[in-house]
């Protein structure tokens, strides 16, 4: 399980992260929703498409646009549809007390998430 952790608060975690250029993104569903405000913030990747951001406020420090995601991705990357991702010191990290590997990322998770596993 795979925790993305910013001022000392979980901000989303989950087992089903892909991995994409060395990012985590993290499904939609697995964000702690009451961190996070829309920005205004776009970017665009020639490959993946256009970008949307949200700050991240917690105990009242707030960190513009510590999280991106891409909601209507290029084909070439609709695995990550809607699913967000992390920087300006929010770190992902293995939770508490488990072992390596158990973070589903990449080619192989994706191929574990289509096979229902």
């Amino acid at each position: 399980m795979l925790q993305a952790v910013w001022n000392g608060v979980v901000l989303a975690e989950s087992d089903q992260t892909v991995k994409v250029e060395g990012n985590h993104y993290f499904p939609p569903g697995t964000l702690n929703r009451e961190y996070f405000t829309p920005s205004r913030t776009t970017t665009v990747c020639p490959w993946k498409g256009t970008a949307s951001y949200y700050d991240v406020t917690v105990n009242g420090r707030t960190n513009r646009d510590a999280a991106w995601y891409y909601p209507e991705p290029s084909p070439a990357a609709s695995q990550i549809a809607g699913h967000v991702a992390f920087w300006h010191g929010v770190k992902v990290v293995r939770a508490a007390g488990e072992q390596a590997g158990a973070a589903r990322g990449g080619l192989a998770g994706r191929l574990r998430a289509m096979l229902g596993g």
